[in-house]
């Protein structure tokens, strides 16, 4: 197995796909960074998305969901102001909105990470996708994410959205079984 999945194409793009994509991820002021970065994508494609990652870690205090809850309008202000970032007024409230539901869920879970992993019964799902053309846009386990998310004051946490998540901090190895990074992660 040399090969590598068909969408990483580029140099950004396969360094995220040999070195992030699908690895487990524990630690919460990553998991929260991921969340926001796949929700600022809605509408728009990954590679544009991780193009501006360094922006947004600097606009937004590197992700930490301590700092963002206590942005103000002065602040959603000035974050629509930033080329650097997506400006999109509902994108950018969602984050603070988001930072404060996943505050609440560290508090009653003592961490987000122990509450997240919970949706794959605390190990990573393995599928086994022979093409890009298998992997699914939603699961189960992503529709009863989303729905948990929504109920405790999430928004962009869509079905679609929660899979994309589950691949990119590793709660599903959505490598093709061709890919060098399938068995690195765990499939067989």
């Amino acid at each position: 197995m040399s090969g590598r999945c068909g969408w990483a194409q580029g140099e950004s793009m396969t360094a995220y796909h040999d070195n992030e994509w699908g690895v487990p991820v524990y630690d919460d002021r990553l998991l929260f960074e991921f969340l926001t970065l796949e929700g600022a994508q809605a509408g728009l494609t990954w590679s544009t998305i991780l193009k501006r990652r360094e922006n947004y870690r600097q606009a937004l205090d590197n992700f930490r969901p301590e700092i963002i809850t206590t942005y103000d309008e002065d602040k959603v202000a000035a974050l629509l102001q930033n080329p650097g970032i997506i400006r999109n007024r509902l994108k950018i409230r969602s984050v603070i909105r988001n930072a404060r539901a996943f505050v609440d869920i560290q508090g009653e879970f003592g961490s987000f990470s122990k509450y997240i992993w919970r949706f794959v019964d605390g190990k990573p799902l393995q599928n086994h996708l022979q093409s890009m053309s298998e992997i699914p846009a939603k699961t189960p386990q992503s529709e009863g994410m989303s729905k948990d998310l929504i109920k405790r004051g999430f928004t962009f946490v869509g079905p679609t959205i929660c899979y994309a998540f589950m691949q990119a901090v590793g709660l599903v190895n959505d490598h093709t079984v061709d890919c060098f990074r399938y068995t690195e992660l765990g499939g067989k």
